[in-house]
């Protein structure tokens, strides 16, 4: 096979798909690896790097799409408003938001020939954990936005007792114990924070507490608030009126807010209103990890970082791109992992549908768009009651 990584398009995107090491691999089977010139530059691995264990450099990005059989892209999609120039029967691995972009983007592809996987659909069962990469990006995320808090925080995370007198922790709050949340948590206690975290979920009080935080638990009814693969379920509106009023105390209690609450293929709930935040001190930090879904917090801005009555708020949409070199070897690992599932014994792709991890991430195949994931998706129902409705199979309607 031709395996190619092209350069990142999308503005900010650091990161590279494949990194030397994973690249050696694939080369050492046998494949040809091409990487387009400089696509590694930000993550400090040079042209020099990947042709030391055998990569060839093409000069052009789209030369990478010429030749290859399979590309592997951190964004699938390029930069906004721009469909990569994918080729006929190529097979594309990278991250699609595919409950965003629209469904029109996936049939251009489907006509194309393209058979493209989303990462973002990778099944959470034990088989898919190494290809697993939202957790990946998750846990970085989840790390960079406690930096970002203690960087920002006109006061110090840990306990000082010195000669000038005691200085006491900072009250770090983390909404979410999903992999950002807890890894949020985890970092802060590092730095020497008094944590606490919280979860709808009250399965995972033991893994807050089991890194040193206190779990806060709302008087709530949370039962049926998380789905078979751990991820929480959308609550109503009322739900969430009745958890706001219970966090109120909490939030005006901390020096710094992590929110990490969010629901695969919905906006992310508003846990934190505005004002909620006017009763936190001045100074204090908000670090918003949903910002790219809307936001847990009402005054958040996507990409921007605001201030509402003296409390400063990052709405941050990529901070793995922040981590550029560690964020690309594990999202690398992801890759490669995920591309063994589909390579033979003889070196070629076999996508076999039957397969799980296939079926829940193939979003085109055979000329025909696929959206498992959507909640309006077409079902095998609806496509048999389509072709029993569609005209005569020898015309050029039906042909199509």
């Amino acid at each position: 096979m031709i395996i190619g990584v092209p350069t990142e398009t999308v503005p900010g995107e650091t990161r590279v798909a494949l990194v030397p090491a994973e690249a050696e691999a694939l080369v050492d089977r046998g494949h040809t690896v091409c990487v387009a010139a400089g696509a590694g530059d930000a993550t400090d691995w040079s042209n020099a790097d990947y042709r030391a264990v055998g990569c060839e450099i093409v000069d052009d990005r789209d030369g990478v799409f010429e030749r290859a059989d399979v590309v592997l892209q951190v964004r699938g999609i390029g930069a906004v408003d721009e469909l990569d120039p994918y080729d006929d029967d190529q097979i594309a691995v990278g991250l699609f938001d595919p409950y965003n972009v629209d469904d029109a983007t996936f049939e251009t592809l489907a006509d194309r020939g393209v058979s493209a996987f989303a990462l973002e659909l990778v099944p959470r069962i034990s088989r898919a954990q190494s290809m697993d990469a939202l957790s990946s990006m998750a846990s970085i995320g989840g790390y960079k936005a406690t930096i970002t808090a203690a960087e920002a925080l006109p006061k110090m995370f840990p306990l000082q007792m010195t000669a000038a007198g005691t200085v006491q922790p900072a009250d770090v709050f983390v909404i979410g114990a999903g992999v950002a949340g807890l890894q949020a948590i985890a970092t802060a206690e590092r730095l020497g924070a008094s944590v606490r975290g919280y979860d709808i979920r009250l399965e995972v009080r033991q893994e807050v507490q089991s890194l040193g935080a206190d779990f806060v638990e709302l008087d709530l009814e949370t039962e049926g608030s998380g789905d078979e693969e751990g991820y929480a379920r959308e609550m109503d509106e009322e739900f969430y009126r009745q958890q706001r009023t219970e966090l109120t105390r909490v939030v005006a209690d901390s020096d710094v807010v992590i929110t990490t609450a969010a629901i695969p293929g919905r906006e992310a709930p508003e846990l934190v209103t505005a004002e909620m935040i006017e009763g936190m001190d001045p100074g204090s930090v908000i670090v918003d990890l949903s910002a790219v879904t809307g936001g847990n917090c009402e005054p958040t801005v996507p990409g921007e970082t605001v201030e509402h009555a003296g409390v400063t708020i990052f709405g941050p949409t990529n901070l793995p791109a922040t981590v550029s070199h560690h964020a690309s070897q594990l999202y690398a690992s992801n890759v490669a992992s995920f591309l063994e599932l589909l390579l033979d014994d003889e070196g070629g792709v076999a996508i076999d549908t039957d397969d799980e991890i296939v079926d829940s991430t193939l979003l085109t195949h055979e000329g025909r768009a696929r959206y498992p994931h959507l909640p309006d998706a077409p079902t095998d129902e609806d496509e048999d009651e389509d072709e029993a409705d569609a005209p005569d199979a020898d015309t050029e309607e039906g042909d199509r």
